[in-house]
């Protein structure tokens, strides 16, 4: 069973549940997302008297804002508990802490923001929305000189998108603090199957425009990337698969290989792929599978046979995220025709109403590896540039 809902549901996923018949439950998010005539919507009613009486569901959705659904009609499934320990980052925290003992987290509410005594902790940290969603409310603070300044950022953004999610999605009411993690961040798609087993789906590199940079703008994946990380990365969602005793659960895996080469967890999100239909849809564009169909039918990738004829190339999420630093009231519209002059070959653009959401778009593109400066461009502007 699939759920779907806002902000965004792509034609290749609309398309990929009519054409393999894939039930989808008929809430009323999901019924005004406008699925392709023909797709197999399963009623609310018949939804939860189907998910009831099975123990492990097979489940996805392509946006977190069905969690509530979930929660709200399944209480006595332990699914509503399984999701939570992850989209929680304190209880997922809590839950690893076996695995990293000296990892340095704690809670704070907002409201304790302001008057936090931070002498006492570990420079720099991060600090994040507890229940959060992309990089919604994420800083990070390297000298005690910047807190105000963070308090001030958080508040003000804060403000003008916690209306945009559900609680279940984004809850600014409580904050995690954490020890900064160091070294090259990664992003991994996967899920666990009915027997529990970790599938990898994608392997993404996070690439930043400065040791200071949190932002989402810019993830690539290539043949070198997946097969250097991937048994690895297989292992690592294997144990934290176990810790939380998961079947039949996709997820998207934050995390960073530090100086000694260890893998630490920034966060799992739950139920889902990488958020609004981004990085399994560039996983179908870069190697020629769908992931979501290989979740549903419980298929591993052949990797050896992906990957082949994939040499010196990259594929990339470009996240056109409003970093102008203008309010959106003072934009009368983007550029894209110009965002597209500066790639060599974009695979696919797709508009956000960016008066409704905080960003531009997502651009899909496909680049030689000797042509990295044009993912370097757009990592390093603030895209300005591309303001009318």
């Amino acid at each position: 069973m699939f759920f779907v809902d806002k902000p965004y549901v792509s034609d290749f996923l609309k398309k990929t549940l009519r054409d393999n018949n894939i039930p989808v439950a008929g809430t009323p998010a999901g019924t005004a997302m406008d699925l392709y005539s023909g797709t197999n919507i399963v009623s609310e009613k018949d939804t939860v008297e189907k998910l009831r009486v099975v123990e492990h569901p097979l489940l996805y959705t392509n946006s977190e804002n069905a969690i509530g659904w979930i929660s709200e009609n399944l209480p006595s499934s332990s699914l509503p508990d399984k999701i939570n320990i992850f989209k929680d980052k304190l209880k997922f925290r809590d839950m690893i802490k076996p695995l990293y003992p000296d990892f340095y987290f704690r809670g704070i509410s907002i409201d304790d923001l302001i008057n936090l005594q931070i002498d006492q902790l570990p420079l720099p940290f991060v600090i994040k929305p507890a229940v959060g969603f992309m990089s919604m409310g994420v800083y990070m603070v390297s000298s005690r000189d910047d807190w105000a300044d963070t308090v001030a950022a958080i508040t003000a953004e804060i403000a003008e998108v916690e209306n945009l999610y559900p609680d279940s999605v984004l809850n600014a009411g409580s904050f995690i603090i954490e020890e900064c993690i160091e070294g090259e961040e990664f992003a991994v798609d996967a899920y666990f199957n009915s027997e529990g087993e970790a599938v990898v789906l994608n392997i993404l590199k996070h690439v930043f425009a400065s040791a200071d940079d949190v932002s989402d703008r810019v993830y690539l994946t290539s043949r070198d990337i997946v097969e250097s990380n991937l048994d690895e990365f297989t292992d690592f969602a294997q144990e934290i698969g176990e810790l939380a005793d998961v079947k039949n659960f996709p997820v998207h895996i934050e995390l960073r290989r530090d100086g000694d080469g260890r893998l630490q967890p920034i966060e799992v999100n739950p139920m889902r792929f990488g958020g609004w239909c981004t990085t399994a849809d560039l996983t179908f564009l870069a190697y020629g599978y769908n992931p979501y169909l290989y979740y549903f039918q419980q298929k591993k990738p052949d990797w050896q046979r992906l990957l082949q004829g994939k040499e010196g190339k990259l594929y990339s999420i470009v996240v056109l995220d409003n970093s102008t630093g203008m309010a959106v009231s003072d934009i009368r519209s983007f550029d894209y025709e110009r965002l597209l002059t500066g790639f060599s070959n974009p695979l696919e653009l797709r508009k956000i109403n960016f008066r409704e959401y905080p960003v531009f778009g997502f651009l899909f593109t496909e680049t030689d590896e000797d042509n990295f400066v044009e993912l370097k461009e757009i990592l390093e502007s603030d895209l300005s540039e591309f303001i009318c």
